[in-house]
């Protein structure tokens, strides 16, 4: 054998002539091929030389693996958001805040006047209405009634009166219901012990008669009655009329009673033919005496009998002595206001009413500023009612 095969067959495998034996390295750099993918990673990050190795040159990496904790949180992303119920319309949010917006034009401009109404915490607090003890299901929907034991709608839907001595005056008005800015302008503007009467022709008149015990009125329903001059002058085609059926006038009051609740009772609209003749006039009050309400007439019709025919039904009833608009001029209804004063300080409780016209409103509420700085107390129409009713206690908080 030649030297070169015993070469071969003493050395060791693996092992060759430093001479003859091929020397190579493999280096990092940043040039790495992209073929060879996690290789040129390890050897970027460790710099790594391949020589010598008795392996044959196969590849090799070495990799520091550092374990970090996962970064807190941050307060907006730790926290999940709320969900969002759907959204509210304005009359929504102020219904369940209680606070009422009115802007007296009507007019949505920010630089136009605003009035806002914030729920007092001490205000009185109206009954919730419907009761259902003081209601039935009729013909045209949910009417009032007398419940058991003699429980009355006039007595459990009635404003408290308010403790105090002195001269005490109740106010009506008539007409809302119908214009939503007239309505609104009402309730925001007028102290809450002004008692509130509702046209059964209204839209969402529920709402309104919510809103307004919301906020602290008493509230009563306008009855359409038959005028003298009908149907020139014409209360609408629910009317009562003087002429009609009994059958037919209930019925007809019926629809009127079931179009909202809590109403303490009910007052004319128009109505001087039908209050002027007793036989057409008593099956309606006796109804409502039935049903455990009042009846108000407003004063503006001459030769009414609600007088002696609510005597005669046992119904509790009260005459307007004065209409402050009569004459809708603003100094007439200031005069008329002041006479109101007067005529309370000698009979000691007097009642007016009026319509919801925006000059009344008006009027109305600037007059009523400084009213108990001149010794007179506003007190709700029921105060009346329960009195001719024969209640000898009007409200827990009567003097």
């Amino acid at each position: 054998m030649s030297d070169a095969a015993d070469d071969i067959l003493t050395k060791p495998l693996g092992v060759a002539d430093k001479a003859a034996r091929p020397r190579f390295a493999l280096r990092s750099s940043a040039g790495a091929a992209a073929g060879i993918g996690g290789l040129a990673l390890a050897l970027l990050a460790g710099g790594v030389a391949l020589t010598g190795d008795p392996r044959g040159g196969e590849p090799r990496a070495q990799a520091v693996i550092e374990i970090r904790e996962a970064p807190a949180p941050r307060a907006a992303e730790a926290a999940p958001a709320a969900p969002k119920g759907p959204a509210q319309s304005a009359s929504e949010v102020e219904q369940a805040s209680g606070v009422t917006v009115f802007r007296p034009d009507g007019s949505s401009a920010p630089d136009a006047p605003v009035i806002i109404r914030v729920p007092n915490a001490a205000q009185v607090k109206l009954a919730p209405a419907p009761d259902p003890r003081l209601t039935e299901r009729g013909r045209h929907g949910p009417l009032p009634r007398l419940g058991e034991g003699r429980l009355r709608p006039l007595d459990v839907y009635a404003r408290p009166e308010e403790p105090g001595t002195g001269p005490r005056i109740a106010v009506l008005v008539s007409g809302l219901g119908i214009g939503e800015n007239a309505t609104l302008g009402a309730i925001a503007r007028l102290p809450a012990a002004v008692s509130l009467a509702l046209s059964p022709y209204g839209g969402d008149l529920e709402k309104t008669a919510a809103r307004a015990r919301e906020a602290g009125h008493e509230i009563l329903l306008q009855l359409p009655m038959e005028p003298f001059d009908y149907p020139d002058s014409d209360p609408g085609p629910q009317t009562l009329l003087a002429s009609g059926r009994p059958a037919e006038n209930l019925d007809r009051a019926a629809w009127a009673m079931s179009r909202f609740s809590g109403f303490v009772g009910a007052v004319n609209f128009m109505g001087a033919k039908l209050m002027s003749e007793a036989a057409a006039l008593e099956p309606v009050l006796k109804d409502l005496a039935a049903r455990g309400l009042g009846f108000v007439d407003d004063g503006a019709a001459a030769g009414s009998q609600v007088a002696s025919v609510g005597a005669k039904t046992k119904l509790p009833t009260a005459r307007a002595e004065i209409v402050l608009d009569a004459v809708a001029r603003p100094d007439a209804i200031d005069a008329e206001l002041a006479r109101l004063e007067t005529l309370a300080r000698q009979k000691s409780l007097v009642l007016a009413s009026a319509s919801a016209s925006p000059l009344t409103i008006d009027r109305l509420s600037r007059w009523s500023r400084d009213l108990e700085a001149r010794g007179i107390r506003l007190v709700p129409v029921s105060t009346i009612l329960r009195r001719a009713g024969g209640v000898a206690k009007l409200s827990s908080a009567a003097p």
